[in-house]
């Protein structure tokens, strides 16, 4: 597979249960960086929440992520907002829940419950979209070609990253990685002096 889903922008939703409020947020994000950036400044806006627990999925696959309860007792908060990102099946999306303690235990099966009802009112209202995983190399082609390999660039989907013309010619693309064998050949075909590079 070569597609992903993810979410367009940051989205919210809020849960209230016993005296106590849940206010979640989705966020779209493409790293450790922004997400750091992120709890940082959620925790220096909701200063005197109780909590604020999140959960976020990295790259194509999901494959990097990670889970906080801050402070709720284990298994309670973070999982069950991360179980939501699997359960959409999004990445590259951090969702923070942030708890507002309203005098009441809800217990562990109580906060199970909300922290997933609270992720799961800002996915819903989140707008997801599907992208492809693509892949980046450089071709090296003379300027006599230039046409040809436009027409390739065109006809395969593929978007320049930077391009420098002399009488030798470079460009930087990206593909999508289903595609990428499939171009390489058609472009090697238009002269055996073009060279590839990852």
């Amino acid at each position: 597979m070569d597609v992903y889903h993810t979410i367009s922008d940051v989205s919210e939703g809020l849960i209230k249960e016993k005296g106590s409020k849940f206010l979640s947020f989705a966020y779209p994000v493409r790293d450790l960086e922004a997400i750091k950036d992120i709890l940082e400044h959620t925790r220096k806006q909701y200063h005197d929440a109780r909590h604020v627990c999140y959960a976020y999925r990295l790259g194509p696959l999901g494959e990097d992520f990670r889970s906080s309860d801050d402070g709720e007792p284990s298994g309670t908060a973070g999982r069950p907002i991360l179980g939501q990102l699997r359960s959409v099946d999004v990445t590259d999306v951090l969702v923070v829940v942030v708890r507002y303690f309203g005098g009441t235990l809800l217990g562990t099966g109580g906060l199970i419950q909300a922290y997933k009802d609270a992720a799961r009112e800002a996915l819903d209202a989140a707008v997801i979209l599907e992208k492809t995983v693509d892949e980046e190399f450089v071709v090296h082609f003379d300027f006599e070609h230039l046409n040809a390999v436009m027409r390739l660039i065109k006809l395969w989907e593929a978007r320049i990253v930077t391009e420098s013309y002399n009488t030798a010619c470079s460009m930087r693309l990206s593909i999508r990685k289903a595609h990428l064998d499939g171009f390489k050949e058609a472009i090697q075909k238009i002269d055996f002096t073009c060279r590839l590079e990852d």
